[in-house]
């Protein structure tokens, strides 16, 4: 009985915890995106005297010849293209670093880790697209974010690869299949929870990226979602309503994606954890 009541009163704890972390900063951001410009100014957590987040979000929409849905467009391109690429070649990675174990592995593992420790480096990197030709252009964007996800991708594919029993390889290539019909038709659909959370993950880390496109995909038809931030804040006049109703409409997106994915993604994190 005691157990119990101390579980439940964990969970109660646990769940008011939740709200208050992730609850009041978000209803700060709705509450000030629907407040005028004095009010929103003010930065405090009062309701607004008349809510005005639609009229802030079709303004925000209008801002700069439609901006923001140039940049909305900008982000998905980068978001699907390069979740692309992350989930075919990452999980065909994660399955050869996995079944094939040889002198090379911990070397290869080393490089794998590797990736998840250096930071990129800006100024080469420039260089090194503008000696290609590529600078500024969508590919080099999908490509710079590929590489900044490819080896937690790869990992978390090869974990969940080690629950998956390597009888199924035997069996298919004994009944004559070839090495990519066996990945391809047999091994990649059983990767759907792993899939699912590598999508949401990048996606995330991909459509909420500021830096990255700062640096590496400047110009004004080039402009992300979160770059467009920038058009409601100056050094003498910042228009708060307006950047917190950019924030909200930012934000819908990963939101909706986290709340239909959430489970699959917990399912995917610890499929792999033990045999891994």
């Amino acid at each position: 009985m005691i157990s119990r009541t101390r579980r439940l009163l964990m969970e109660i704890t646990g769940i008011i915890s939740a709200l208050v972390i992730f609850g009041i900063p978000f209803y700060f951001i709705i509450n000030s995106a629907a407040k005028n410009p004095r009010e929103a100014s003010l930065m405090k957590m009062s309701a607004p005297e008349q809510f005005l987040l639609l009229d802030n979000i079709k303004e925000v929409l209008s801002t700069d010849k439609g901006v923001v849905l140039t940049a909305f467009k900008n982000s998905i391109m980068i978001t699907l293209f390069s979740l692309l690429v992350l989930v075919l070649f990452c999980s065909m990675a994660g399955y050869v670093a996995q079944r094939r174990i040889g002198k090379a592995t911990p070397v290869i593992n080393f490089f794998i880790l590797t990736g998840l420790i250096l930071p990129p480096a800006i100024v080469p990197t420039i260089w090194l697209l503008m000696s290609l030709g590529i600078f500024k252009t969508m590919f080099s964007m999908v490509m710079i974010e590929v590489a900044l996800s490819m080896s937690f991708s790869t990992l978390i594919y090869k974990g969940f690869m080690a629950t998956i029993p390597r009888e199924i390889d035997e069996a298919a290539i004994v009944d004559g299949s070839s090495s990519f019909r066996l990945y391809f038709q047999i091994i990649f659909p059983l990767l759907k929870p792993t899939t699912a959370t590598i999508i949401v993950l990048s996606s995330v880390n991909i459509f909420n990226d500021f830096v990255n496109p700062l640096y590496f995909f400047p110009g004004k038809k080039n402009v992300t979602i979160q770059l467009t931030l920038y058009n409601f804040i100056s050094k003498y006049h910042s228009n708060w309503n307006l950047l917190f109703a950019d924030v909200v409409i930012i934000t819908i997106p990963m939101l909706i994606l986290f709340i239909f994915f959430n489970r699959k993604i917990i399912a995917g994190m610890s499929a792999g954890a033990i045999k891994a």
